[in-house]
């Protein structure tokens, strides 16, 4: 339990970092960039055997971590479009809602429980996403065409956490939990560095140092929230689907609170009752084990 705390606390400091953002005008391409960089050289930092890119190429799970690290870059700019077309309530339920992926995928594949308070836990989990993230009494409204990104956020976020689970279930040992982290970070690393290359040679391109401060800031944090939560994952006391929603949830809910106390951001009534759920559903998916 205490590696999910763990994962739940870096993770909700990634998300409080990125309100920082925009209040002291961040590039966030470059940020997230360095971040990749930095959470990959963390990974690399932590990792107890000697390091050899040779050997590491040949490992079972070395093609997934290209993969993955390719889906964290097309999802960040799926979700900054999302964002701007939807605005930030429907890219947030689209990010929050995916967490139906992995537990349906633990469900049905690895036959995990489906007990009666569990799913009333996890239906409740699934509401209050939507009510803790809308912040007007009007609900979301989404035009047709622009349909499609907050659907491949959804998809391309569920794909993450579901292929997370199957590679740490199959594929990674314990012991290369650091460098197999490490190594996601770095493909997408290398792929935002390339992106920041083209963006140098098509238009003017400047990286300040506060940039690079807040890729730090996020970066390491980030390493940890997936290091943690592949070590939650292995805990043969509870199932994938159980630890991916009170995981989503426990972060939901230390977000809101972090804007409240920190960001003066305001909850109307429908949010509230959101956080109420929020922890009625974590209880029950917890009791349920």
């Amino acid at each position: 339990m205490i590696y999910l705390l763990l994962s739940i606390l870096a993770s909700s400091w990634i998300l409080i970092t990125f309100k920082l953002f925009s209040k002291y005008n961040v590039d966030t391409l470059q940020a997230i960039i360095i971040n990749y960089i930095v959470a990959s050289l963390s990974g690399l930092i932590a990792y107890s055997k000697p390091i050899n890119i040779v050997t590491i190429a040949k490992y079972d799970w070395f093609y997934g971590t290209i993969a993955l690290g390719l889906i964290f870059i097309l999802i960040f700019n799926l979700m900054a479009i999302t964002t701007q077309k939807n605005g930030i309530s429907v890219a947030a339920v689209a990010t929050k809602m995916s967490v139906a992926i992995p537990v349906i995928f633990g469900i049905m594949i690895y036959k995990e429980s489906t007990g009666i308070i569990k799913i009333i836990g996890i239906t409740l989990a699934l509401v209050a996403v939507y009510m803790t993230s809308v912040k007007t009494t009007e609900g979301i409204s989404i035009k047709k065409e622009n349909l499609i990104y907050p659907f491949l956020v959804f998809i391309g976020s569920g794909i993450i956490d579901t292929s997370l689970k199957f590679m740490e279930k199959n594929y990674v040992s314990e012991i290369d939990t650091a460098i197999f982290s490490s190594s996601i970070f770095g493909f997408a690393a290398v792929i935002g560095i390339l992106i920041l290359i083209y963006k140098a040679i098509t238009t003017k391109l400047k990286i300040s140092i506060k940039n690079i401060i807040a890729g730090i800031c996020l970066g390491i944090p980030n390493y940890f929230s997936i290091y943690f939560l592949i070590q939650a994952l292995r805990n043969p006391s509870m199932d994938s689907s159980t630890t991916f929603i009170i995981n989503n949830v426990a972060i939901l809910l230390v977000s809101t609170f972090a804007g409240i106390f920190f960001f003066k951001e305001k909850l109307i009534p429908k949010n509230w009752i959101g956080i109420i759920l929020a922890v009625i559903s974590i209880l029950l998916v917890t009791f349920s084990i």
